[in-house]
């Protein structure tokens, strides 16, 4: 698919400089990230460097160069959301499942965003998972709408606490 949207690239000089980052937006919400290929297609069909176009897409956060997860969790930290807790969401993350901002765990089903406002700040805290917004959220229900995407196998359930003797 990036292949079709570099080709759509304007040829002129200028135009091509002001297309990259309408193009690197294209590709990534196509392809959900911006592969080492698509760097590339990009670099040949705007005539730069591939050091151009990792430069610009570096330089602004909402670029990623690594596939996401199934469920892309991105947890709001503006003001209303961190004074709310939402830090905590980030220490579940890191806890339960061992991933960072930025990073995806290694069965590709979470990936963990931090951001700086999502613009719901009358509904903070607020977590976002893939598109859809979860507002007032406290710790508890973070670990609940976490394990309702990933549930535990059987055998990862802790087992009821024995029966008292009748």
């Amino acid at each position: 698919m990036s292949a079709k949207l570099a080709d759509a690239a304007p040829e002129t000089t200028r135009e091509r400089r002001k297309g990259l980052i309408p193009l690197l937006q294209k590709i990534q919400a196509a392809e959900g990230y911006l592969s080492p290929d698509a760097v590339k297609r990009i670099s040949r069909k705007l005539k730069i460097t591939e050091n151009e176009v990792y430069g610009v897409a570096t330089f602004y956060s909402q670029f990623r160069f690594q596939p996401p997860g199934q469920y892309n969790v991105k947890v709001c930290l503006g003001t209303a959301c961190h004074v709310g807790g939402a830090h905590n969401f980030l220490e579940v993350m890191e806890t339960n499942k061992n991933i960072g901002h930025g990073e995806t765990t290694p069965d590709g089903k979470f990936s963990l965003e931090r951001v700086a406002c999502l613009g719901c700040c009358a509904l903070a805290p607020v977590v976002v998972v893939n598109s859809e917004v979860y507002g007032r959220m406290n710790r508890v229900s973070f670990m609940k709408l976490i394990e309702s995407l990933d549930p535990p196998s059987p055998a990862e359930q802790t087992p009821d606490a024995p029966e008292s003797a009748k």
